[in-house]
């Protein structure tokens, strides 16, 4: 790589031209507590990055996800589908972990890519994850609206699924947004509070639920493979029925593979550490640590839950909405019920709060990088958070989670997950070879075959996901594409133009 002040080397130019790795590094260099620098504060350590992770992990999937697809494709094996999701998270997880270290910055895998594969497809992955944790906070939102409607038995008009206008999904996102904007020490606190309820409450779940353990519900573990009678057809079909002409089923080996692809969205969370490594203390030591340390609780956690779930009841008769609470009812125990629906609203409410936080980073990293106005990605003076941003995509997420259903939102949150860790584990695989003596605190093993497996991986999840949801995730990247052309291309800090004006001036392009 040959660095320059001004221009382009390396054949690299237009909508391909690449930021220089060391200027990246160094772009996060730690400005002090004053926001006029445009930088953030660091103030994360490995603790807190754990607990942003498990904060947004740990949520929909095991109060939702483990019994619904315990009953609707895989039975009891429901396990093995997390066990297989997990996997497939935990080989991404160990790509984020070498850049996230490597390159400790607010964007995460848009920088990354636009340290490696360019501009253009920097930009795709960027517009990619806004759309992720704007829809991940809006259907998570809805989630919390029915689960608090639920529990306190307030009015379906305002709350929950059947409300015109949910009411309770807005408050829910105004409050947790106006928290990420104030900052993120106060982000941290009421995360990790979150967490530590959810999390006591999930590991009660385990332990009481093992005193109505009965091995006879576990039989037999891989239910055989039958017709699905709940399938569907046409666009709403996953991709590779679609193509193949398979006829779905439920159960066997096919539907433990199809219940993985669906759990994944109980995973799809964890790169939201990645996110916060311009805020962290020692990035270096503390992301790996973050990153692994998240998936490998989450993981413990949401086994247990299932094998208990599918071992206190039949899985035929778990409940599709709330299975675990139901459970504990179907049981005799009431009051445990009562608990778990405390913990669900703890574990959304995280969810949410996350989703926001990294919302404003990713935003602050396409403004800093003038692909958007940088106006709006300006950082606060006092709460050293991108507070405009922060602003406008909570009105965003709060209009989203008033109208829009969760079935309509939920598997678009998937894609654009696993669309992100496909461009990770390429830009593991290209930074190896474009920059072999570059400083990594953390290595990916057996590079370039782990982040090969970890892409093919994820590309077969994807196929297992509707082509209603491909459609609507090309029509969402076309939008992005117009933006791109008409203002990011050449507002870039790496355009002809402001090259020529200085604005370049430690700036290197491959």
């Amino acid at each position: 790589m040959t660095e320059t002040k001004q221009g382009t080397a390396g054949g690299r130019t237009g909508v391909l031209r690449t930021k220089d790795v060391n200027t990246v590094i160094h772009q996060n260099d730690e400005p002090g507590e004053g926001g006029d620098s445009g930088h953030l504060a660091k103030r994360l350590k490995a603790r807190d990055l754990m607990g942003f992770g498990i904060g947004i992990v740990i949520g929909t999937g095991i109060f939702v996800l483990t019994g619904l697809e315990a009953r609707s494709h895989a039975g009891p094996a429901i396990t093995i589908s997390f066990v297989i999701a997990g996997i497939v998270a935990m080989l991404a997880a160990l790509c984020y972990a070498e850049l996230a270290a490597a390159v400790p910055t607010a964007g995460s895998s848009y920088t990354y890519a636009y340290t490696t594969i360019g501009e253009v497809f920097a930009w795709i992955i960027g517009w990619d994850l806004i759309l992720e944790f704007a829809l991940g906070s809006a259907t998570v939102a809805r989630g919390w609206s029915g689960y608090l409607q639920s529990a306190l038995d307030l009015p379906k008009s305002l709350f929950g699924e059947d409300a015109p206008i949910n009411v309770g999904a807005i408050l829910i996102v105004v409050v947790l947004g106006t928290v990420a904007a104030v900052g993120i020490r106060e982000s941290k606190w009421v995360t990790n509070g979150l967490v530590l309820i959810k999390v006591s409450i999930t590991v009660f779940v385990i332990i009481a639920g093992l005193f109505y353990f009965k091995a006879s519900n576990l039989s037999p573990f891989f239910p055989a493979s039958k017709p699905d009678p709940e399938a569907k057809g046409g666009v709403a079909q996953p991709l590779w029925q679609f193509v193949t002409g398979a006829s779905p089923t439920a159960y066997g080996v096919a539907g433990v593979l199809t219940a993985a692809a669906v759990v994944f969205f109980a995973y799809s969370g964890f790169e939201a550490v990645a996110n916060l490594g311009e805020e962290t203390e020692n990035p270096g030591k503390d992301m790996p640590r973050g990153l692994i340390g998240t998936l490998a609780i989450c993981t413990i956690l949401y086994i247990l839950v299932c094998l208990v779930l599918t071992a206190m009841v039949d899985y035929r008769t778990i409940d599709k909405s709330a299975p675990i609470s139901e459970a504990f009812k179907q049981v005799g125990l009431d009051w445990a019920a009562t608990l778990v629906s405390v913990a669900a609203v703890a574990g959304l409410t995280s969810v949410i709060l996350v989703d926001i936080v990294c919302m404003g980073r990713i935003g602050f990293a396409l403004c800093r990088d003038g692909l958007l106005p940088a106006g709006i990605g300006k950082v606060h003076p006092r709460y050293n958070t991108p507070f405009r941003i922060t602003v406008g995509t909570t009105i965003v997420v709060a209009v989203i989670a008033a109208v829009v259903p969760i079935d309509a939102l939920a598997e678009m949150v998937s894609i654009g997950t696993l669309f992100a860790f496909v461009v990770v584990a390429i830009a593991v695989a290209v930074l190896r070879r474009t920059e072999p003596k570059m400083e990594r605190p953390f290595k990916t093993p057996q590079v370039p075959l782990l982040p090969i497996i970890t892409a093919v991986a994820c590309v077969g999840l994807m196929a297992n996901l509707a082509v209603e949801t491909w459609l609507r995730f090309l029509v969402w990247l076309l939008v992005g594409m117009v933006i791109y052309f008409g203002y990011g291309r050449t507002h870039s800090r790496l355009s002809p133009k402001n090259a020529a004006a200085g604005d370049l001036e430690d700036e290197a392009v491959v």
